[in-house]
């Protein structure tokens, strides 16, 4: 009885212990896309996760549809420690850290299980050990999918359609360039601004991907809708380093844990997202047009100097891993 007595106790003690190594803690997730669209829904299983895992001692608050402020605005809030976490496009941290900008390189990536290779290997490590001088810590890579490009005046078939377009773009001189390649105006413009730009006319148009377009009604406000699949889109989530510094090393630990389990459910909900929100702007009644395969090809000879320009920024390891990855070659 005694010995049973001692296991017990040591048992308790060990449980209470392990207890005591989670802090109470809110942890305030950010994001600019709407609920129900796939990193939302992303954020909310890795908040029920790390609730369970913790046993109720970590718990996490999730603000979509851009109520704590746009993109840039939230990664500030990180930096400064007012605002924990955040999910947004990995190219975007361009504005950070050179090298983030291979992500954003158009039309180079298509093909989904490469890219989590990559994302979940040696490139994803390469990137993310870079962020901690910039006052964030990288978690891990989410996604929000290859996005598509949408307006209201007329269908797009060729490089040509594109021309004079004025299209919404995200904050990123990268993807500025791009667009200017492409033919079009490119009109750099917070997502939280995006719905009544396009309502109002003072862009033409704006690219993301389905899921986005549906879950933000943007296909309420414009007519066309162009398969490109121009960018690719992973999804890095972000901690602040001011909180992260607080945390215990269980805590780290559990909670990188948790966004990188968190990572293969979330992908394949965007992954099947893809296709059912796709099928949902076409009957909604929105013209949907694939591009013929010589044409998109168009549009890729169009962007060539644009991957040029950026890849000489890059990293030359990091650019020739990627480019070897995806069979993809400048010259």
């Amino acid at each position: 009885m005694k010995a049973i007595l001692g296991l017990l106790t040591a048992a308790l003690l060990a449980t209470g212990a392990q207890a005591q190594d989670y802090n109470s803690r809110m942890i305030k997730f950010a994001a600019t896309g709407q609920a129900g669209t796939p990193p939302v829904l992303g954020m909310q299983i890795f908040a029920d996760k790390l609730a369970e895992r913790s046993g109720g001692k970590l718990n996490t608050k999730v603000f979509a549809n851009g109520v704590l402020g746009g993109d840039v605005q939230v990664l500030s809030s990180l930096q400064g420690g007012v605002v924990e976490m955040m999910v947004w496009n990995a190219g975007n941290m361009i504005t950070q850290e050179q090298d983030f900008g291979i992500l954003d390189l158009p039309f180079i990536y298509q093909d989904v299980t490469v890219m989590d290779g990559l994302l979940d290997g040696e490139v994803g490590k390469k990137l993310t050990d870079q962020l901690p001088e910039h006052g964030v810590v990288g978690l891990a890579f989410w996604e929000q999918g290859f996005r598509l490009l949408t307006n209201n005046k007329h269908e797009i078939n060729k490089l040509e359609d594109i021309s004079g377009l004025k299209i919404r773009v995200q904050q990123n001189q990268l993807l500025v360039d791009m667009w200017a390649a492409l033919g079009a105006n490119p009109t750099p413009l917070a997502v939280t601004e995006l719905y009544t730009a396009l309502e109002t006319g003072a862009v033409d148009g704006q690219e993301t991907t389905a899921p986005f377009i549906l879950g933000s009604k943007y296909h309420e406000v414009q007519k066309y809708v162009s398969v490109t699949r121009h960018n690719y889109n992973p999804q890095i989530v972000l901690i602040g380093k001011p909180f992260w510094d607080k945390l215990t090393e269980d805590e780290q630990k559990l909670i990188i844990e948790v966004a990188r389990e968190t990572a293969i459910e979330q992908r394949q909900i965007s992954r099947d997202a893809q296709v059912s929100a796709l099928q949902s702007i076409r009957d909604a009644g929105n013209t949907v047009t694939e591009i013929d395969p010589a044409e998109l090809q168009g549009m890729k000879d169009a962007v060539r100097p644009v991957i040029a320009k950026y890849a000489a920024t890059f990293d030359p390891e990091l650019t020739q891993t990627v480019f070897d990855a995806v069979g993809f070659k400048l010259d």
